[in-house]
């Protein structure tokens, strides 16, 4: 019998019992769309966590004073070192051949008023090179210069968040504010950044020349953080170890521990991919779970079907049909059950999917890869529960079928 006229038989039986049909396809249905649903949300995470370290630099290393670690999701220090000085960051660019560009930083959460507004936003002293480094776009205003920063100038760029919650709608430029009881003119506004992978608001900070926060809001000699650009993304590895080797000659380290922490962007981009890639795996497969349940349906259905068809099969023996033709009947039903079901599951995903990236608050990216995946994984499900009934039919020999009641 013509492939054609097996798969027209086949649906034709199929549809004959719709309710059996839509029943046993249905764990098939639940479990394809739980796969693509389940992997596009895992993927849009993924792609949102990558942005956000992007976000915080081109080709960024970050040091650390101290030794930093993970403390409920967030990079923590563990205890307050003062080693880590301005003159480190100028030795670093002078002294590593892979270094494009450096930009010592303080920070502090601080007070900040204007007029009868008043927030506590994180104040972040740092030097012109790092609007360049941290990757900073001007929206409106103006950045500090170099010239402001040796003379200490009291000015200051505001991030968006930081933005709202002072001035609400109101034009920020040009206005005066006070970080603590020091009046600073506001001159700029940076583009937004939005969170950093440790879930703080990147737009939610005040930038003013090191110097100012040193002497006039901090009080200290010593910074956090030297922001570091390597000259390509493909000599971070090389960029993090010349800045260790400059570091422990110059705080004098010989057979102790580093007293600060190096962070490449390349290490945190590859270990946030691991992650997500690992979370997407461990989801996929419990969703694929329900896959297996739809195949022990088809299973039983096929079963059914078997034992309700005793007769037609023992009259197509009869009149010439194989053992083979039989199985492959059988095993083809199985074939469109699975297929039905997944078709139906892949729509039923992407639209899911789509619809929470449109109208809901979710990163989600369709993801076609594993749509694909999980329908050639249904149908093989649909042929591999399929075999046992059609192999079981294709057993029977003709006249016993005949005589069966």
């Amino acid at each position: 019998m013509k492939l054609s006229k097996n798969v027209v038989l086949s649906l034709e039986i199929l549809a004959a019992h719709k309710l059996r049909t839509v029943l046993s396809v249905l764990g098939i249905v639940v479990g394809v769309a739980a796969v693509v649903v389940m992997v596009s949300i895992s993927k849009g995470a993924e792609k949102r966590i990558l942005d956000q370290i992007r976000a915080m630099g081109t080709n960024l290393v970050t040091v650390s004073a101290g030794q930093t670690r993970l403390v409920a999701g967030r990079q923590r220090q563990m205890t307050t070192v003062t080693t880590l000085m301005p003159a480190d960051a100028q030795a670093i660019v002078q002294d590593c051949p892979s270094v494009a560009a450096v930009a010592p930083a303080t920070s502090k959460k601080l007070a900040v008023r204007w007029e009868t507004e008043n927030t506590n936003t994180t104040v972040l002293g740092m030097t012109p090179e790092g609007f360049d480094v941290r990757d900073m776009a001007l929206a409106t205003g103006r950045l500090f210069d170099a010239d402001e920063d040796r003379a200490s100038r009291r000015v200051a760029v505001l991030g968006p968040t930081a933005v709202e919650n002072l001035f609400g709608n109101s034009d920020p430029v040009g206005q005066t504010i006070r970080i603590g009881r020091v009046p600073f003119e506001v001159i700029g506004v940076i583009r937004p950044k939005g969170v950093d992978p440790n879930g703080l608001d990147q737009d939610d900070v005040i930038i003013v020349p090191l110097g100012a926060a040193m002497r006039r809001l901090t009080n200290v000699i010593y910074i956090q953080t030297v922001y570091v650009q390597a000259k390509d993304s493909k000599l971070l590895e090389r960029a993090e170890q010349e800045i260790r080797d400059v570091l422990r000659r110059r705080h004098r380290l010989e057979g102790k521990t580093d007293d600060f922490t190096i962070q490449n962007q390349a290490t945190l981009i590859a270990g946030e991919r691991e992650t997500a890639q690992s979370m997407t795996l461990l989801v996929g497969s419990v969703a694929g779970i329900s896959l297996l349940v739809g195949g022990v349906g088809i299973l039983a259905v096929m079963l059914i079907s078997v034992r309700e068809r005793v007769h037609e099969i023992g009259l197509r023996r009869a009149v010439g049909a194989t053992r083979g033709d039989i199985r492959n009947q059988f095993l083809l039903e199985s074939a469109i059950l699975a297929a039905l079901g997944g078709l139906a599951g892949v729509l039923i995903g992407v639209s899911a999917t789509a619809a929470a990236a449109t109208y809901g608050d979710w990163d989600a990216i369709i993801s076609w890869e594993s749509a694909t995946v999980a329908f050639v994984f249904s149908v093989t499900l649909g042929i591999v529960f399929g075999l046992y009934p059609a192999l079981r039919a294709a057993s029977m020999e003709p006249i016993e079928a005949l005589r069966a009641e």
